[in-house]
């Protein structure tokens, strides 16, 4: 229980933190903004679409999927919408759904993660509508970002690539692991990364999360970072480049 409520106090920190600097720690509301594009260093044959997370805005991972300057690959990095976060006492921040604690038997915001991924469904058909099919879309995100892309994989029909996911968990684990969610995109390509020192998203957590995915999909990698909190590094954005040109060839 100590651990819990050291947990809570520290990513309530981050967060506030986080969400001061980049937006003025604004207590209004908005609906989703346009996205951060970052166009392919050539034609763009294919799309990542790639969701930030809590408290944070699609600009700063604009600016790291920019780097990797990707040859036939356009990012979409969306905006979440500003919400109240019952862990942060109800302050409004950016978030794709409401968080309401950190340990495996809190409760979840089934219909807050159902709607977020309505929005991410149709930023996919977005993307097919300008000429990329959905075997060329691989979709991931960032902590919240990740778990919000992880269930629009497994728990919808939608069709995409593969699945990228940065210090994410499994939302909805309980439905998951019982089997009341019905399973989609089975064998989809998946590159699950954490980092091994993550004092928001544990490291355990993370593990918990990928074995749960290997009852399902078989083609599922699991990357470990020594030293990594809860960020990106530089070797990870590299495995990221890598997993994202094995799935999504140039063509």
């Amino acid at each position: 229980m100590n651990t819990l409520r050291c947990l809570n106090k520290s990513l309530r920190a981050a967060v506030v933190i986080k969400w001061s600097f980049f937006m003025g720690a604004s207590t209004s509301s908005n609906n989703m903004s346009p996205p951060i594009v970052v166009p392919a260093k050539e034609k763009a044959t294919a799309s990542l679409i790639f969701l930030h997370g809590l408290g944070d805005t699609g600009h700063g991972w604009a600016e790291m999927l920019r780097e990797l300057k990707l040859n036939h690959i356009r990012c979409v990095c969306p905006h979440a919408p500003l919400k109240p976060v019952t862990l942060n006492g109800g302050m409004v921040m950016p978030s794709w759904f409401d968080i309401k604690g950190l340990g495996p038997s809190s409760p979840e915001d089934e219909e807050g993660i159902k709607s977020a991924s309505k929005d991410l469904q149709d930023l996919i058909a977005k993307e097919v509508s300008e000429g990329i099919p959905p075997e060329r879309i691989v979709i991931g995100g960032f902590s919240q970002g990740g778990s919000l892309a992880l269930y629009t994989a497994f728990g919808t029909d939608t069709k995409i690539a593969g699945l990228l996911l940065l210090s994410s968990w499994m939302p909805l684990h309980k439905q998951f692991s019982s089997g009341t969610i019905p399973k989609f995109n089975q064998d989809l390509p998946v590159l699950q990364c954490h980092g091994m020192m993550d004092p928001m998203v544990p490291f355990q957590w993370g593990k918990a999360t990928g074995d749960i995915i290997k009852t399902f999909s078989s083609n599922a990698q699991f990357k470990s970072y020594v030293d990594l909190g809860h960020s990106s590094s530089r070797k990870e954005m590299e495995d990221v480049k890598e997993f994202l040109y094995q799935v999504l060839k140039e063509s």
